[in-house]
């Protein structure tokens, strides 16, 4: 969530902001503005009464020892008077605050002054590429028919017992994402991160905590009878466990890592982009989430992005990277860096990993802060990564490593694995 400091300071400058992520409903910045005027102002008239009150109620009690009982009943009377315009002022206090934040809730974070203008992917910047396509033989398969081949995931199954985009991992299918899974999470603890196994489903306040609602409330599945939601990605719970914190400034920055299964309903997705393991509405996904001193987060930002890179290039796999522009970037995104990697059978680039900084606007919501040495308190920065999500790694590994004798696993995964190949 944005400031309110930050638009009265410079509105211009935030309508611009906004036009990079190519948002329509720039006039809820002058909103925002007249709202938070109006707010302050019957704060002053209610605490400006309220100190009326109190020192009438202080002048009542000294007449009455004086004995000047008349004197305080008139002053009881004026009493009587401003304590019955403190209602209508404080509720109308409240429906403000209420209208105040609601429209802040709507306003998505602002870009950095690093992100590329454009609206579709077709605009977003190439930061480089990695790794080395590979030529495969005249009759490779992509990963749809090299799953049935060895028999590996049942989509067909998965279908039946719950339905389309709900793939039923078997066999070596499930070793091999359950090396994956491992293998992540090893990558990442032994980089300083803390591994966690959090809930699957989260409350209104977490979902809101990280900005996917009201925003992406479609995008999820919601059970109305306990109004729970399952998770889009671990970053939510994760984000999530320091809300309503005040850390110290030795505790930063904290590092984070989980695996869960992640939920999307994915509304209005069809076609060959969401064939086989392209787009599903239940996937495996290892996720990093940091909270930084502000001052440190677009370094530790750049740490993040070649973390996620040495693990790519672990696994083998040629990559690029993107920095997102403004019209594909997501509501909560300040700089977002998207990997990439080459599906070789398809000869298409998959996403497997977004990075990104939110800077205060997630923290801001969940009022996670930390104190500094004069004892001034200030919002930390959060950011996350997926490290890695495992659908599309899955399939440029099954389309970049197949052969006449198998599937050839990368050499790190070997021991997770217990084998070379997959056969």
């Amino acid at each position: 969530m944005l400031q309110v400091a930050v638009m009265r300071q410079d509105p211009g400058k935030v309508r611009e902001k906004l036009a990079v992520k190519h948002f329509a409903d720039l006039q809820l910045v002058d909103e925002v503005i007249t709202l938070d005027e109006k707010r302050k102002k019957l704060q002053l008239d209610f605490e400006n009464t309220q100190s009326l009150v109190n020192s009438a109620s202080r002048e009542i009690g000294q007449l009455m020892s004086k004995g000047q009982k008349d004197a305080a009943e008139q002053k009881k009377a004026q009493v009587a008077g401003w304590k019955a315009s403190l209602q209508p002022i404080q509720s109308d206090l409240a429906d403000t605050e209420k209208s105040l934040q609601e429209t802040l809730v709507r306003l998505p974070n602002l870009p950095s002054d690093l992100v590329p203008e454009g609206r579709t992917p077709a605009d977003n910047f190439l930061v480089r590429e990695g790794g080395v396509k590979p030529n495969l033989p005249p009759d490779s398969v992509p990963h749809w028919d090299l799953i049935k081949k060895y028999d590996i995931i049942d989509f067909e199954t998965g279908s039946k017992l719950t339905g389309s985009g709900f793939p039923l991992y078997k066999g070596k299918g499930a070793k091999l994402q359950r090396a994956l899974i491992q293998y992540f999470l090893d990558f990442n603890t032994a980089a300083g991160y803390t591994e966690y196994l959090p809930p699957l489903m989260v409350n209104e306040a977490t979902a809101y905590g990280t900005g996917q609602l009201p925003d992406k409330e479609g995008q999820m599945y919601h059970m109305p009878a306990d109004h729970f939601y399952l998770i889009p990605t671990a970053e939510v719970p994760v984000t999530n466990i320091y809300r309503d914190t005040i850390l110290k400034r030795s505790d930063l920055p904290i590092r984070m890592t989980a695996y869960t299964p992640c939920f999307r309903r994915e509304a209005g997705s069809f076609g060959k982009d969401v064939r086989g393991l392209n787009r599903v509405h239940q996937f495996d996904k290892v996720e990093i989430v940091q909270l930084v001193d502000p001052a440190e987060s677009y370094a530790v930002l750049d740490s993040m992005v070649v973390h996620v890179e040495r693990l790519l290039l672990s696994l083998g796999l040629p990559y690029r990277i993107l920095r997102l522009c403004g019209g594909d970037m997501s509501f909560a995104s300040a700089l977002t860096y998207d990997f990439e990697v080459w599906s070789a059978a398809q000869e298409k680039w998959l996403e497997v990993s977004s990075v990104s900084n939110f800077e205060a606007f997630q923290s801001n919501r969940m009022k996670i802060r930390f104190k500094e040495e004069d004892g001034k308190t200030q919002l930390v920065h959060s950011l996350n990564g997926s490290s890695l999500a495992l659908p599309r790694i899955l399939a440029a590994l099954l389309e970049n490593n197949q052969s006449d004798k198998g599937i050839n696993l990368p050499e790190i995964l070997h021991g997770y694995f217990g084998s070379t190949i997959l056969i």
